[in-house]
């Protein structure tokens, strides 16, 4: 069965999948009504996906895919990458109070996100465009300086903010 996988932090993180169609299908291949599925997908409410940093759609794995030899990172390469981040994040926090990217506040956000004009004008007609509160802004930002840090970047670029902005997509998407 096909999934959404969403991750909600609060005072202690939980993790949300649900399927996009009543039968468990992505809507391309859903025997659901467009209306069933909005009906369905109603059940979750806009302020609830705007508190969740990242919705990926997982589609369904084609055997040739599965079977097809492709490079590309490893596992051990990706983790590694993700510790180099972990601990740009915990230099960069040192002695505050926050500990890593998603625990930023707006002051936070201001010293460690800024946007160059071309990157805040992009970010604004996404925005504009998918009709998205300021609190996925603020979580576009987030989820910016990580892949940032990911990617070994001091500053965000258009590309860590254009991926970032993709991950908020999935809800209006569908949930709209």
């Amino acid at each position: 069965m096909e999934s959404i996988q969403l991750e909600v932090h609060g005072s202690s993180d939980a993790k949300k999948a649900t399927s996009p169609t009543p039968d468990g299908k992505m809507p391309s291949e859903s025997r659901s009504t467009p209306h069933e599925i909005q009906k369905y997908l109603g059940r979750i409410s806009g302020p609830l996906l705007d508190r969740i940093d990242i919705h990926i759609e997982v589609p369904a794995v084609k055997f040739r895919d599965i079977t097809t030899a492709r490079p590309g990172e490893s596992s051990g390469q990706i983790r590694e990458r993700v510790v180099v981040a972990r601990q740009i994040q915990q230099r960069r926090f040192s002695g505050r109070k926050v500990t890593c990217n998603a625990r930023m506040g707006s002051r936070e956000l201001k010293e460690f996100c800024a946007l160059e004009e071309t990157t805040m004008e992009m970010l604004k007609h996404a925005m504009t465009e998918m009709n998205l509160s300021a609190r996925a802004y603020d979580r576009i930002l987030k989820v910016s300086r990580t892949i940032a840090d990911l990617a070994g970047a001091d500053r965000l670029t258009s590309d860590h903010v254009g991926e970032a902005v993709q991950f908020r997509s999935l809800d209006r998407q569908f949930w709209l």
